[in-house]
């Protein structure tokens, strides 16, 4: 049989943990459960006013990678990290909990409708 994906999004893991328990006792190919964000690594880390150490800059300096200095550079950026902004085009949803499923295709409908009645968006 063919297979489908699905890739639904949850507003907690616990949604989601719930979710693949149904799914799994529908003999899903495979699931997975992962957290997103709009910027990858660990995102903006502000100076400490006290000691005035700003964490990016000491990362950069150890020879650490630059993926974290860029994370925080990108969501220091953001129209939202001000406060002073409604957030731009779109904003965040909530939604930030991704499960993906690989299904037959003979239950992707019924997997469907367990995701949706859970809340999940797909």
């Amino acid at each position: 049989m063919a297979e489908k994906n699905i890739l639904a999004y949850f507003k907690s893991p616990e949604q989601a943990e719930g979710v693949a328990r149904k799914l799994n006792a529908l003999r899903v190919e495979e699931i997975s459960i992962d957290r997103f964000s709009r910027y990858a690594g660990e995102g903006y880390n502000p100076m400490n006013p006290v000691t005035g150490n700003i964490s990016s800059l000491a990362a950069v300096t150890q020879d650490a990678s630059m993926t974290n200095q860029s994370a925080g550079i990108l969501a220091a950026a953001d129209p939202a990290a001000s406060g002073l902004s409604h957030g731009g085009q779109g904003g965040p949803t909530g939604h930030d909990i991704l499960l993906t499923a690989v299904v037959n295709e003979s239950i992707h409908h019924q997997a469907l409708r367990i995701i949706e009645e859970a809340g999940g968006l797909i």
